[in-house]
């Protein structure tokens, strides 16, 4: 082993560990090793920022921009419609979830997909009076699935194809695999899988995870109150618990505005709506004055078939008109993680009420300003209807659904599906190259509206980005120096002999492993100067390497840090780190046992 190997190994594989680690953001991590391997003098300097150019990164970012332009447009939002008239029956439930994400995930961003159609199967859920969890890890798995069937489902697709030197793959070259894989999977996961997801949550959980009525009261501001005049701002800062005490609507001469601006003046008689717990309520009476209303609520409690009140008027009350009650979940990524809404100012900032915040499935019920954001908490917010989607979107949210839950609004679903159907068309015939027509189609999408500006850099994965540009030279100062032949040899060992169906289980595997523990990009970006090196020496078609680490890569079902999709589902299904290899590890096993004789078949 050369010092230069030695140095690129050092580096890998404290980059690796920092991976795993995930203390240290994945993309700060790749800018480490970055600049690791150019102080090392291993990668020049006048080529250390060319990652940044390199084509597989600009398809990634065009395809996100793309993505985000027909989740504007609705082409999703017709299909999740149809999938509220599957019925009740888990199978079927199934079946329909995991093939249209997989067929979402073919075609656009798989997270985006899955963010797509997780408020549909947690309504499913609900109607249906089960628990989210036995809908919502296959609903996660079969986005991973889908996305392995064409060039741009994954980037994982897009990376290797750079590699490959004969010239890129085409769109549809990974479907003999990725389809067959995907196939495979959704059969089994129909038939037999999802009964292994762990049953979250009592019985009865099919009800909502938040129940407002319970801690919704109203107040009157009495006809000589000091606060006439004031703010709603003002009174709720002066009593000090405006963090704890949410208003969700101003009754003045019996009209509802609901979710107030914190500047509307009060006036003698004002009724105001607020959610707050015990403490916080008899802090704020104390504090301000105010009265409990004597009166009878104007959406009173109904009660159902059981005699129960039921809690829908009352909710339906707060999300009236323009404003929307929603739930959402709080992304990896999200700018929320660690902070209060002490400092936030949501109110203010983003006109955004915090009615309600659950983590593991229950309900927190600590004061709503000392709850410090974690990912996965599931937020219950009131807002203007217009504004949610772009607030949740700079949030770093995503939504869940929505009281009463309705589907997408028609907006441009012929102009955003057509501009994307020109693309691929151009790519099938040869007559653009994937990154030439990808970002021809995302421009055509800003410049026709579908999608603003504004919208398409916060579509763009900025940390996928980076670490895409920071780790291709890093990948390629493996394969420069040596190291990735070295590595090859040594897999060749392991290999008894070099048998082709041997070493390409192995690297499948091996990758397969390696993208649980790190972002499936990376695992890519790592793997192919190995598998390259691989082929040559054992004198097989690389396109058959190639194809294995792609496959590997892109399924990432033992944990849920191995893929966004799996971590997004991780709090709203109530599950634990322990719980995705119960249906992970059968469904390896089986991509496994089918992609193997599919690639040596279509690639060897």
């Amino acid at each position: 082993m050369s010092a230069s190997q030695a140095i690129v190994f050092s580096i890998l594989g404290i980059a690796l560990v920092l991976f795993v680690w995930n203390r240290i953001r994945f993309d700060l991590v790749a800018l480490l090793a970055l600049l690791a391997v150019a102080i090392a003098g291993i990668v020049p300097a006048d080529q250390l920022f060319d990652g940044f150019g390199h084509p597989a990164v600009v398809t990634v970012a065009a395809v996100l921009v793309i993505s985000q332009g027909l989740v504007n447009g609705g082409v999703v939002d017709r299909l999740a419609r149809l999938l509220g008239k599957v019925g009740h029956r888990p199978t079927l439930q199934v079946l329909m979830l995991t093939s249209v994400v997989a067929l979402c995930s073919g075609f656009i961003n798989n997270v985006g997909a899955l963010a797509l159609l997780m408020p549909v199967a947690i309504w499913m859920s609900r109607e249906s009076g089960r628990s989210p969890s036995l809908l919502l890890m296959p609903l996660a798995f079969g986005s991973l699935l889908g996305g392995t069937m064409t060039l741009i489902g994954t980037p994982p697709n897009i990376i290797i194809a750079s590699y490959r030197e004969a010239g890129s793959f085409g769109m549809f070259d990974f479907a003999p695999v990725g389809l067959a894989i995907t196939l495979a999977g959704i059969a089994f996961i129909t038939l037999a899988g999802w009964r292994l997801t762990p049953r979250r949550g009592k019985p009865d959980d099919g009800g909502k995870l938040f129940s407002v009525g319970d801690y919704v009261t109203e107040l009157r501001v009495p006809d000589d109150s000091s606060h006439i005049g004031a703010t709603l701002h003002g009174l709720l800062t002066n009593a000090d618990v405006e963090k704890d005490v949410v208003v969700l609507a101003l009754i003045r001469d019996d009209k509802r505005s609901l979710a107030p601006s914190m500047f509307s003046v009060l006036r003698g008689g004002d009724l105001l709506l607020v959610e707050a717990d015990t403490d916080a309520l008899q802090e704020f009476l104390d504090g301000t004055g105010l009265e409990l209303a004597n009166v009878e609520d104007p959406s009173p409690k109904e009660a159902d078939e059981d005699g129960k009140a039921s809690e829908q008027p009352r909710e339906k009350s707060l999300s009236e008109g323009d404003v929307r009650l929603i739930e959402a979940v709080i992304t990896p990524e999200s700018g929320l993680i660690g902070k209060t809404a002490n400092r936030l100012n949501l109110r203010e900032q983003n006109g955004l009420n915090i009615v309600a915040v659950a983590r593991q499935g229950q309900r927190l019920q600590r004061r709503l300003g000392d709850i410090r954001f974690q990912a996965g908490d599931i937020l219950l917010l009131q807002g203007e209807e217009e504004a949610l989607r772009v607030t949740l979107q700079g949030l770093g949210c995503l939504p869940l659904a929505e009281r009463g839950l309705r589907f997408g609004r028609e907006r441009n679903a012929i102009l955003a599906g057509g501009l994307f159907v020109a693309a691929i068309a151009a790519i099938v015939i040869g007559w653009l190259s994937p990154p030439v027509a990808l970002v021809a189609c995302a421009v055509a999408m800003v410049l026709s509206g579908v999608l603003s500006n504004p919208e398409a850099y916060r579509a763009i994965d900025w940390p996928i980005i980076v670490l895409l540009a920071a780790m291709i030279p890093v990948g390629q100062a493996l394969e420069t120096t040596g190291g990735a032949e070295l590595i090859a040899s040594w897999m060749l060992m392991l290999g008894s002999g070099g048998d082709v169906w041997v070493v390409v289980t192995i690297v499948l595997m091996g990758t397969m492993l390696l993208s649980n523990v790190v972002n499936n990009a990376a695992a890519a970006i790592l793997v192919a100067p190995i598998a390259l090196s691989l082929s040559g020496q054992l004198g097989v078609a690389a396109d058959a390497m190639l194809m294995a680490v792609a496959i590997g890569a892109s399924c990432a079902f033992l944990t849920p840090v191995g893929h966004q999709s799996n971590a997004l589902v991780m709090e709203p299904g109530g599950y634990r780190f322990g719980d995705y290899w119960r249906l992970g590890l059968p469904l390896s096993f089986l991509v496994t046992l089918v992609a193997v004789p599919v690639i040596l078949a279509v690639w060897a």
